[in-house]
């Protein structure tokens, strides 16, 4: 068997065992690394680059919706991961309400944004600060999903596809927020009150099981201010 089978059977592999497909995100850190570099225009700092996490979920999302008509898997994978960074990007844009610095330029290659033109030591200073902080939340955010014994790679897997089931997982959060005690509950018993929820929110209670990892991990980020988390999560499911 020939680099790309074996890769094409690794990837497939990988789309139904959590296992492999955390070994391959770490086997091709390095490429995921580059593409993130393609973006942002420098070599990306594990931990402190928010676009690094979201390249390394285009990443696994690629390994799960990979075809072998599709291609080469590593190309289909840079597709996904740049189209993610590019919807990234305008999220925060519409967000903000304001014209975005990572706006391409016009009349200019769609990589290159105004924010690669400034160099006021002012902005570099508040970046690091972001960086630092998105770095602090993510360790913190994986520290404690992994008290529950879940990855992001799971959570990835496990989000929601369809706006219905978006809707229900929604409601879902919805009721918790009316009642504090259901988030008290989760993290004493590291399990999800799925009888709890499925009453308070009117959610099918094969509906809270069949996502209850994605379903964790939203409540885990609305128990300690995890913003840049929960702008993850509706990424994973948008």
């Amino acid at each position: 068997m020939n680099e790309v089978q074996d890769l094409v059977g690794r990837v497939q592999a990988a789309r139904t065992d959590p296992e492999a497909a955390d070994a391959l995100i770490r086997q091709y850190m390095g490429f995921i690394r580059a593409e993130t570099a393609k973006f942002i225009k420098r070599a990306p700092i594990d931990g402190q680059d928010e676009e690094l996490s979201i390249a390394m979920l285009a990443f696994y999302e690629a390994i799960l919706g990979y075809e072998q008509n599709r291609g080469a898997f590593l190309s289909y994978a840079s597709r996904g991961i740049r189209n993610r960074m590019i919807d990234h990007y305008r999220k925060e844009k519409k967000h903000a309400k304001v014209i975005s610095l990572h706006a391409p330029l016009q009349d200019e290659d769609d990589d290159i944004s105004k924010l690669d033109r400034l160099e006021d030591p002012k902005n570099e200073i508040e970046a690091s600060h972001r960086r630092a902080a998105a770095r602090e939340e993510i360790e913190e955010f994986e520290r404690q999903l992994g008290e529950f014994g879940i990855t992001f790679s799971e959570v990835a897997d496990n989000c929601p596809r369809q706006g219905r089931t978006l809707a229900s997982c929604q409601k879902v959060l919805a009721a918790a927020k009316l009642h504090p005690e259901i988030f008290d509950i989760l993290l004493e018993s590291k399990k999800l009150p799925i009888s709890s929820l499925a009453e308070k929110s009117g959610t099918d209670k094969k509906t809270l099981e069949r996502h209850r990892k994605y379903l964790i991990a939203v409540l885990l980020a609305f128990t300690n201010g995890y913003e840049i988390i929960r702008g993850h999560l509706y990424h994973l499911s948008s």
